[in-house]
């Protein structure tokens, strides 16, 4: 306990015992469960980044187009911040058009809608799609390489370097499948991006009048039931590469599956990766935000005598289904305030554990305002303390 708080200690036996939690960032199981022929792979689950089993997830590979995640999520991000609109015109440079590979054709030196070639990228893994994003977010695609490998830097991805927008084959160019996991993930923040990724064909309208038909790249978004996003991508040199996702029962698992031997198996190495993981696992949540913990710190001096104690956060954690596991909350409040209490002061922590280790700690907030009383409420207060005979019924 921190000095000046007082041990009041909840223990709520939230499932039975069982086996002491893993270190969170350990694997949930020591190696993968079922056969996986491709040489890198990794299963975790999104929100709590838990890693359910890996396969050579360090392994620095190159990952075709699955490289376009980071030029998703950096034009989601600008579209969020709004330095560039889903409705901009973006101009297509004859270098954008050119680029050849997965393309939609597009016109050089005419300006397509930037949620068509967002959609383009996302559904029909467009090369020339993203270096009219790149360009037109940071003036040239080289730029757009620099703030690609900055953001990789922010988000930890250690093993990951880029050199190009669309993963087309270059030296240097590289990334790992628990990195690619990881940025993946980062995508769930951005509801467009589920717009476009779900869906399995669609059209290009040029301004000439031609139509490029769009197929997504991802078949498991079609064929397996709840997978709604992610890449693909492959080459003579990466082989076949995907991160796949899916979500079931308030669940997000990311299946990342590199340098496959054939198209097909990356698909059915990722499809069974995923359903093992739901067969398997479950998450449960045994604090959520708001949540009352049924306990109050005393208030001195203030219109109420004391201020509800409730959750400021959520917390789930990822077990096994089928068996019980160990969790517990451990609730440290401050012995007292003073008035004035705000709705969402800090008045502790909530401490979660499971097998006793404590895996997660969220702050316990004032569930109300407490007010300095007023003058006739002082006064009251002074007289029901001091004087409680002549208090009223």
């Amino acid at each position: 306990m921190k000095k000046g708080w007082i041990p009041l200690l909840v223990v709520l036996s939230l499932l039975r015992p069982c086996a002491a939690a893993a270190q969170a960032d350990a694997p949930m199981e020591d190696s993968p469960p079922i056969t996986l022929e491709s040489p890198s792979c990794i299963l975790t689950e999104a929100g709590t980044g838990r890693v359910i089993f890996e396969k050579n997830a360090d392994e620095r590979r190159p990952v075709a187009s699955v490289t376009k995640i980071m030029t998703i999520l950096l034009t989601l991000e600008a579209i969020d911040d709004g330095r560039v609109s889903e409705n901009d015109s973006v101009l297509v440079s004859p270098r954008a058009s050119g680029m050849g590979g997965s393309q939609v054709f597009l016109d050089a030196n005419r300006s397509y809608k930037l949620s068509d070639l967002l959609k383009s990228v996302i559904v029909a893994s467009a090369n020339d799609a993203a270096v009219a994003l790149a360009e037109h977010l940071c003036g040239a695609e080289e730029a757009f390489v620099r703030r690609m490998n900055e953001r990789a830097a922010e988000l930890g991805l250690t093993n990951t370097h880029y050199v190009n927008c669309t993963g087309l084959p270059a030296e240097g160019h590289y990334t790992t499948a628990r990195d690619v996991a990881h940025l993946s993930a980062q995508l769930d923040a951005h509801p467009l991006y589920y717009t476009f990724s779900t869906i399995w064909m669609d059209e290009l309208r040029h301004s000439s009048g031609r139509i490029t038909q769009l197929t997504n790249t991802n078949r498991l978004v079609r064929f397996y039931p709840g997978c709604d996003g992610y890449k693909t991508g492959s080459t003579n040199e990466a082989r076949y590469c995907m991160s796949a996702t899916a979500k079931k029962d308030g669940m997000r698992l990311i299946a990342v599956v590199l340098g496959a031997p054939a198209g097909q198996t990356r698909f059915d190495e990722a499809r069974a990766m995923l359903e093992y993981g739901f067969s398997n696992y479950q998450l449960v949540t045994p604090v959520r935000e708001g949540d009352q913990l049924g306990m109050d710190v005393p208030v001195k001096l203030g219109a109420q005598d004391s201020v509800p104690a409730v959750s400021g956060g959520t917390c789930s954690l990822l077990v096994r289904r089928g068996e019980t596991a160990d969790i517990s909350l451990e609730v440290a409040l401050v012995e007292r305030v003073s008035a004035p209490v705000r709705v969402g002061n800090v008045l502790g922590e909530i401490r979660v554990k499971q097998g006793g280790e404590v895996v997660a700690a969220i702050p316990a907030l004032a569930g109300r305002s407490v007010e300095l009383p007023g003058m006739i409420g002082s006064l009251l207060r002074i007289r029901d303390r001091f004087m409680p005979g002549i208090a009223g019924d």
